[in-house]
């Protein structure tokens, strides 16, 4: 059974010997058919890697690396020098750092390719312009990669006046990029698409493919993808899941197994029709590789985890107020101008649902080439989902989450039912009733669970068993917690929702599902929305 591997590095999947899902025909047909491009995908998602495949391929041609892949038979290509500008690696602070730093790696470059035509220079635009026109009186042709070429522009998000000195830097340097000869293959990566403040300004020819419909799966895994180059570890995953030896595995419950790494980790659309979708590379190899490590099946928050909250959408936040409601409910869609989407001009006025979308919260659930003046875009998978409610709990919290009591134990773990309905009082009692007025029952639920998600606490809603589906259910270590909200507009209604919701519990047995624990809490609970009262007034253990 291979490795599996989050490297960035391409030559290391055949020196160590790791699974390489094989996206080389992509890699074939864009190279074969574009010059420049730009693509923008979330952090995370493999754009370095299919950077660094692009260069590999350049730089040694198909051996030795290539071997067994589909390209191996059909590449023709000599090979070129390449020259890799890693934005991560240069100053986010500081101009004159970046300047620096960025002539050092043309510097160094021109050095290993001995182009002596070469003049420094301290200016980046200047510098890689006498770099090109070294490389044309030379008569030859350079393949440049860009790694996350708005590094500098995200990082300055609350910092305008930073910002705009960056954004004139990268918009001289993106100039020189235009319609020069010496280049024989151009590819941008990023997080954001920002028309006016670089690579996209007017006269520009390189192309943003980052929603064409035959480059839409070029970043990220299919289910067809996963199926194959990770049989093996789909194969022990389903065991595990079903209790069952690897051999008596077969192709029905492969597939139940895929439909639910699907519902964790696929959705992402990058398809100007909305038709293809990709499953999150971090979230699968580390889903896999927590399987083959633990022996259990566990879908983990991998992508959030990681890295917690994108630096940029972090900086955003601290001048924007997060529109929460938008993405409380996860089925839900929230609608944008077409002209927004596409054709952002700069962090410092992008809309935010556009943006939401650009760092992976959301994603297309809609047609771009239908010509509507707006289009949908919604919440990708349920691991996106949480770490969306996270965000959206630490934003309306500010940190101020506790589910202690005075003696620092954790209440969900040691309280009774009252315990916790205080815990849940306490909650809704911590912001203003105008920033989150709870009129509905789904209100309700989705305050608790923010809460709880803030905490850390894994927890889900709308728990599915075969009688039904509860509101929330908890789990701990040896302890699950089952909650069953109502939602009533006075005392009277308050105690005939208690005994709807005890009889609702009762009749559909909820929480009562595998693996058992040694504690089951049920507990029924109505939020009385009465001006006077505001609270979870009534509540029984079930």
């Amino acid at each position: 059974m291979k490795t599996i591997s989050n490297s960035w590095s391409f030559t290391d999947f055949l020196d160590d010997n790791y699974i390489y899902i094989d996206k080389t025909e992509n890699i074939y047909n864009l190279l074969k058919n574009e010059k420049k491009v730009f693509i923008s995908r979330p952090r995370r998602f493999g754009k370095s890697l299919t950077l660094d495949t692009i260069g590999t391929l350049f730089e040694n041609g198909v051996n030795p690396y290539f071997k067994d892949t589909w390209i191996y038979d059909k590449w023709t290509e000599p090979t070129y020098p390449v020259l890799r500008l890693d934005f991560l690696k240069c100053s986010v602070t500081d101009v004159d750092d970046f300047k620096n730093q960025f002539a050092l790696i043309l510097n160094r470059f021109a050095l290993k390719h001995k182009i002596s035509e070469y003049v420094q220079n301290s200016d980046p635009a200047t510098a890689l312009d006498n770099l090109l026109e070294g490389l044309k009186a030379e008569d030859k042709k350079v393949v440049i990669l860009i790694d996350e070429y708005d590094r500098q522009l995200t990082a300055n998000i609350s910092k305008p006046d930073l910002y705009n000195k960056f954004s004139e830097i990268l918009h001289r340097i993106y100039a020189v990029l235009n319609n020069n000869t010496s280049i024989k293959f151009l590819a941008v990566t990023g997080v954001t698409r920002l028309k006016d403040d670089a690579i996209f300004s007017v006269g520009t020819d390189i192309k943003d493919i980052s929603y064409y419909s035959e480059y839409s799966q070029l970043i990220g895994f299919t289910r067809d993808e996963i199926k194959h180059f990770y049989f093996e570890y789909l194969k022990l995953a389903t065991a595990y899941e079903n209790r069952i030896c690897v051999d008596e595995v077969n192709d029905s419950l492969l597939n139940s197994m895929l439909d639910k790494i699907a519902y964790y980790y696929d959705g992402y659309c990058f398809d100007e029709m909305c038709n293809k979708t990709v499953l999150s590379t971090w979230s699968v190899n580390n889903f896999f590789q927590e399987v083959k490590s633990s022996g259990e099946v566990t879908f983990g928050d991998y992508w959030f985890e990681n890295g917690g909250i994108p630096s940029i959408l972090a900086n955003y936040l601290k001048d924007h107020e997060l529109k929460a409601f938008d993405y409380l409910d996860e089925n839900s869609a929230v609608t944008v101008s077409t002209n927004s989407f596409l054709n952002p001009t700069s962090l410092l006025n992008i809309d935010q649902n556009v943006l939401m979308c650009q760092t992976g919260y959301l994603t297309l659930r809609s047609s771009l080439s239908s010509g509507e003046s707006k289009i949908d875009l919604g919440i990708p998978n349920r691991e996106i989902y949480k770490a969306l409610l996270q965000l959206i709990s630490l934003n309306f919290f500010c940190d101020n989450v506790s589910i202690r009591n005075d003696k620092r134990e954790n209440i969900l773990d040691c309280g009774n039912a009252r315990d916790i309905i205080e815990l849940f009082n306490k909650a809704i009692n911590t912001i203003a009733y105008d920033k989150f007025p709870i009129k509905s029952e789904h209100a309700l639920e989705s305050l608790i669970m923010l809460y709880l998600l803030g905490a850390g606490v894994d927890v889900c809603s709308e728990s599915h068993s075969s009688k039904g589906r509860s509101d929330l259910k908890i789990e701990r270590e040896n302890r699950r917690i089952v909650i069953e909200f109502k939602f009533a507009k006075n005392e009277k209604e308050a105690k005939n929702k208690l005994k709807e919701a005890v009889e609702q519990i009762r009749n559909r047995d909820y929480g009562n599902t595998l693996p058992l624990k040694s504690d089951l809490l049920r507990i029924a609970a109505v939020y009385n929305s009465d001006p006077t009262v505001r609270k979870i007034s009534d509540f029984e253990l079930v």
